[in-house]
């Protein structure tokens, strides 16, 4: 992890906030030469900060719905699991059958859209584990007193009893006995009380004999708000203590990838299709369920009516974003069809309807007839996310906004600018939008720590009378410490820039320890205990403290230079095989730093980063032999000078990508590479990265020809860096950006009377600090609030060592000087008078 220390500022150890915080007095001025100082302007305030400004971004990945804030139990309830959401899976996927059973699809089903039930021809008994946790096992957590609702949908005379046991067998309840009536597909309900507590139960259900059995449900009566088809109460309570000012839902890359394909018979009802929130309204019975594009199957039980009554029970506003009929995510495909596009930009206006119509509509009627006669008063809505075709996505994006304008004028649409913070998508995007006057931007980027410290004056130079951002999604690569301080840092900038910058959601949100597609995420979560990654702990810290308007400072103090990129060089390859040869580090003038030609037979120099993929010497050259592996780094010869040529020969010979050539590899994981044959092999790029995470410094198109081999060449010049493929220079970049460890902004708090000075100093050394708020007559005393520890350090679910802890400080006024700890985050709220 970088450590950034000014060099006129000596060094010290970080407090860690696992033992009491020993708040500093604050330091004479005359005493000690401060490190920085933030001086307010002379203006009363700056701009407004909307309401709006912080907000979550849900997205079912790393099982977030199904398994964790949506409240159901039972794993693959209605029996719809088949072989094109993973590998191996089937309608029985999570189930275990003891008896004459099969699952069946035919003319007797529920419903058209709920396919499959059980046919159980005989005395049988049916047992669910729950959701998977591959470190301890599938299983459903339960507590003793806590009462459970069971559901099933049966057709058929037959007796049915249920109760929840240990794997063992053990009871975990009194047994519950349903007596089904007739031939035509029924509800049937009853609770379950737990008579222990356990995170390893089962639920299981016996069958007197011959019955057909669909929609087996178990829910906790004790859901957030006791909503029936509810939320679990624990990971909502941790959303709703963010106190988010939006709820964006429910996507990301689920949203616009997939098949793009209308729901009915004609069709077949595929799977795999890009997310429609008609699929997710209505009796839950009668819901969809689909292909999760992170690999495993979203039932829709938490679907869009869910949606907007946890945005409204927490005070949120709700922003649906819908699919523009191009994907993304890698994808890379626009729909043809001008008649599904039109069915789809009449679905936004329907969804619309939905959320604000009268009950007398047809779509405010169905919200009706689900519990929610009022409208919800949706006011602004996201068409796209992420789309890499900037052409066919603005083409299909004025069609949307058009339509949703010319009857909704009032409604703020949101487009946005590709999947990255800068590229060819997205300046095409933003040139247009700027030119078409969009409402709205939506910006996406999961970036280095290094890059939020370098970018905290990102907004200050967008135009003030252009579109208004929308920062989607964003994250510091890890879930260390050291990242929530760059991301807090950051987010001072975007407060600063707070008549530019609307709204901001950190992504994602939440994340299944054992079930983890994407990392990292905000809340953490098992099958029964849930824990706030620091991330966490930093926005909820923003989040409960913005303030009204923007109080204008300034800032002055030490920044650090960038250092010229050295370290270790790399070979890698992303789903692809290949053979690496002629390896070799020079200086300028020639003289080799380090060389292999692998025709000794080995590659004793060369260690593996990661222990993933197959390589050996074959042939003279250095191959790597998987084409299902990911990242298969291997890294040699850490080169110490800052001016050195880095030449290799590269041929692939099979798989899916091309080639990754990694150079300025650190200990603590950092490092760049070259990324030709990309994407599918269809892009270039160079990447920044911390371990497996990345952001891409320059992209261009590219492709590599399997069977041909390569010349390579990456020339560093202290943090300049030109690359050239077979003598011809491809691109280069120079990362000499300066990084500022020490951020600041003042808010002031109208409603309770406060100023709140909020200061990051994201580096290992504390920061005297002198802070003059110029002839503004505040108290002599403040509540200070401090995240600190050290900087490698993270939550997890045996240990939440970063926590915020509170003080009152005294020696206030307009003009004061204090010590922030090191590794830290303070905000300080000060009484105006």
């Amino acid at each position: 992890m970088p450590r950034f220390t000014p060099t006129r500022i000596a060094g010290a150890a970080a407090v860690l906030v696992s033992i009491p915080l020993a708040v500093s007095p604050p330091v004479a001025a005359s005493a000690v030469e401060p490190d920085y100082t933030i001086t307010a302007g002379p203006q009363p305030t700056g701009a407004t900060i909307p309401k709006s400004m912080y907000g979550v971004f849900f997205e079912d990945i790393n099982y977030a719905a199904d398994g964790g804030l949506y409240a159901e139990l039972v794993r693959n309830r209605s029996f719809e699991f088949n072989g094109t959401d993973a590998a191996g899976w089937n309608g029985l996927t999570g189930w275990t059958v003891a008896g004459p059973a099969a699952v069946t699809n035919d003319d007797q089903r529920l419903n058209e859209r709920n396919r499959n039930y059980l046919t159980v021809s005989g005395a049988a008994t049916l047992t669910n584990a729950g959701f998977p946790s591959p470190s301890t096992g599938s299983a459903i957590a339960v507590k003793k007193g806590d009462r459970y609702v069971f559901s099933v949908w049966a057709r058929a005379q037959a007796t049915l009893t249920i109760e929840m046991h240990t794997a063992d067998g053990a009871a975990l309840s009194a047994p519950l006995t349903i007596a089904t009536r007739t031939d035509t597909w029924s509800k049937y309900t009853g609770t379950l009380t737990a008579t222990a507590t356990s995170d390893a139960a089962r639920l299981s259900v016996k069958t007197s004999g011959a019955v057909k059995l669909d929609e087996i449900s178990l829910f906790p009566r004790d859901t957030y708000k006791g909503r029936a088809n509810g939320l679990r109460k624990d990971l909502a309570q941790k959303v709703a203590d963010l106190k988010p000012g939006f709820v964006r839902f429910p996507g990301g890359c689920l949203v616009n990838t997939g098949s793009m394909y209308a729901y009915d018979a004609a069709n077949n009802y595929p799977r795999a299709r890009s997310y429609q929130w008609k699929d997710t309204v209505g009796p839950v019975e009668t819901r969809a369920t689909n292909k999760n594009f992170w690999g495993y199957n979203q039932t829709y039980g938490l679907g869009y009516y869910e949606y907007f009554q946890f945005s409204e029970d927490i005070g949120a506003m709700p922003l649906p974003v819908l699919p523009a009929l191009v994907t993304g995510c890698g994808q890379n495909r626009a729909t043809v069809d001008e008649a599904l596009l039109q069915r789809h930009i009449q679905d936004a206006l329907d969804l619309i309807e939905y959320a604000n119509g009268p009950v007398t509509s047809t779509w405010g009627k169905l919200r009706a007839q689900s519990g929610h006669p009022k409208p919800f008063g949706m006011t602004t809505i996201a068409v796209g996310n992420e789309e890499n075709l900037p052409n066919e996505y603005w083409a299909n994006f004025l069609k949307f906004e058009s339509a949703i304008k010319a009857k909704y004028p009032d409604i703020t649409v949101v487009s946005n600018s590709g999947p990255d913070d800068t590229g060819a998508t997205f300046d095409n995007l933003w040139a247009k939008n700027r030119e078409h006057g969009s409402d709205m931007v939506d910006e996406h980027y999961y970036n280095s720590p290094s890059w939020f410290l370098q970018n905290n004056a990102r907004y200050d130079s967008y135009d003030r009378n252009g579109p208004k951002v929308f920062l989607g999604e964003y994250a510091s690569l890890d879930n260390k410490l050291f990242n929530s301080l760059a991301e807090a840092a950051y987010m001072t900038g975007l407060e600063r820039n707070a008549d530019v910058v609307k709204m901001a959601s950190y992504a994602p949100l939440l994340a299944h320890v054992d079930n983890v597609q994407w990392k990292p995420d905000m809340i953490w979560f098992d099958n029964d205990e849930s824990w706030g990654s620091t991330s966490y702990q930093v926005q909820k810290l923003f989040m409960n403290n913005v303030g009204d308007r923007v109080v204008p400072t300034s800032v002055s103090g030490a920044v650090v230079q960038p250092k010229p990129i050295t370290g270790a060089i790399g070979l890698s390859t992303w789903r692809t095989a290949a053979v690496y040869d002629d390896v070799k580090v020079t200086r300028p003038d020639g003289t080799v730093l380090y060389s292999d030609d692998f025709t000794d037979g080995n590659a004793d120099g060369w260690t593996a980063v990661q222990p993933r993929g197959t390589w050996t010497v074959t042939n003279g050259g250095y191959a790597q032999t998987t084409t299902d592996t990911e990242d298969t780094m291997v890294k040699a010869a850490t080169i110490g000078e800052s001016d050195y040529d880095y030449t290799l020969k590269a041929t692939k010979t099979a798989g899916a990508e091309g080639f990754l050539v990694a150079f300025g590899i650190q200990e603590t994981g950092q490092f760049y590479w070259w990324n030709l044959g990309g994407w599918n092999n269809t892009q270039g790029a160079v990447e920044k990265g911390v371990t497996s995470a990345k952001e891409q410094i320059l992209t261009k198109p590219n492709t590599v020809t399997t069977g041909k081999t390569y010349d390579l060449k990456i020339q560093v010049r202290g943090t300049k860096v030109t690359l050239f493929l077979d003598g011809v220079e491809w691109g280069g970049f120079d990362d000499n950006q300066v990084t500022e460890p020490f951020a600041q902004v003042v808010t002031e708090d109208t409603k309770s009377g406060e100023l709140i000075v909020k200061v990051v100093n994201a580096q290992d050394t504390p920061a005297v600090t002198k802070v003059d708020l110029g002839n503004r007559k505040v108290a002599r005393t403040g509540r200070l609030t401090v995240i600190t520890g050290d900087p490698g350090e993270q939550n997890t679910r045996s240990a939440e060592p970063i926590l915020p802890r509170t003080s009152t400080v005294s020696g206030l006024g307009s003009s004061f000087t204090r010590e922030f700890p090191a590794n830290s985050v303070s905000f300080l709220r000060i009484k105006t008078r």
